[in-house]
């Protein structure tokens, strides 16, 4: 894998946080959960209708993944995908994007028919993730972090990557406002590391607030993508008897043209209609 840019030009330096220094983003995320409780039950139970008119199963979907330090634990998420979805396609799109020096689209835009009804909306929202924080409470996430990867994900990456686990994992951080869907794999790693090594309370609360219109820009794109995939014109198949005609129209006009000279108009027909037979 070709990684141009390397650990060694991000500022600051080497993350040696240890559990006692996040002891601020502990008391932020709590205090946070708390006073958006009034909204977010509410919002739960919208989001839990949503999911069970749209598809039977449940509700809820718990995905094992790599927290901080490559500690693993069970990630929480309102179910977007029909059950039982296969998991393949999203390996090898995975690993395109992360092999390849391209922006980091999610299938969602080119059409996944794993998705169920409503599911693209959540997930452009990220209400799917509104679960995630019982993780928060738990300890295993924070509101501020590096997404926590998948298994087969955090395999594959190189020594210099890791350090993006030296902090807590989180439901939105700086790569998430900086551009999310538009930067490349190496370019999501750079800005984890660089907020691993550089944390403040004041960056946490504003990234925080810069979430809701990132997610807000998100939404806009995704519908915008989605009129344009529906706008594009669809070219129409040809029929059998087309197809089946077309090498021989050059060969047949001259042919009727003769045949309608010679023979006159009521003969011509006549011979079309065979021609056509």
């Amino acid at each position: 894998m070709d990684f141009p840019i390397e650990a060694q030009s991000l500022e600051g330096s080497p993350s040696s946080m240890t559990d006692s220094s996040l002891n601020w983003k502990r008391t932020l995320d709590i205090l946070l959960i708390v006073l958006a409780l009034p909204f977010l039950i509410p919002l739960v139970l919208l989001v839990a209708l949503l999911i069970r008119s749209g598809s039977k199963g449940p509700i809820l979907f718990m995905q094992e993944r790599i927290g901080y330090r490559g500690r693993r634990f069970m990630c929480l998420k309102f179910r977007t995908m029909f059950v039982d979805a296969e998991t393949t396609t999203h390996q090898g799109h995975l690993q395109n994007l992360m092999n390849s020096n391209v922006p980091m689209t999610k299938m969602d835009s080119k059409g996944d028919p794993r998705i169920i009804p409503f599911g693209l909306l959540l997930r452009a929202s990220g209400l799917d993730e509104l679960p995630q924080l019982i993780n928060v409470l738990r300890g295993d996430m924070s509101l501020v972090g590096p997404r926590p990867c998948l298994p087969y994900e955090y395999e594959k990456y190189l020594p210099w990557q890791k350090e993006r686990f030296q902090t807590v994992p989180g439901l939105t951080g700086l790569w998430q406002v900086s551009g999310k869907n538009k930067t490349t794999f190496v370019e999501m790693i750079q800005l984890d590391i660089k907020y691993a090594r550089n944390k403040t309370l004041w960056w946490d609360l504003r990234i925080i607030l810069m979430t809701v219109p990132a997610l807000v820009i998100q939404m806009v794109e995704t519908r915008w993508a989605n009129r344009r995939k529906s706008a594009a014109p669809v070219r129409p198949k040809a029929s059998y008897s087309n197809r089946a005609m077309a090498p021989n129209a050059f060969a047949r006009a001259p042919l009727v043209g003769a045949i309608h000279a010679a023979h006159g108009e009521d003969v011509w027909a006549r011979k079309e209609t065979k021609l056509n037979l």
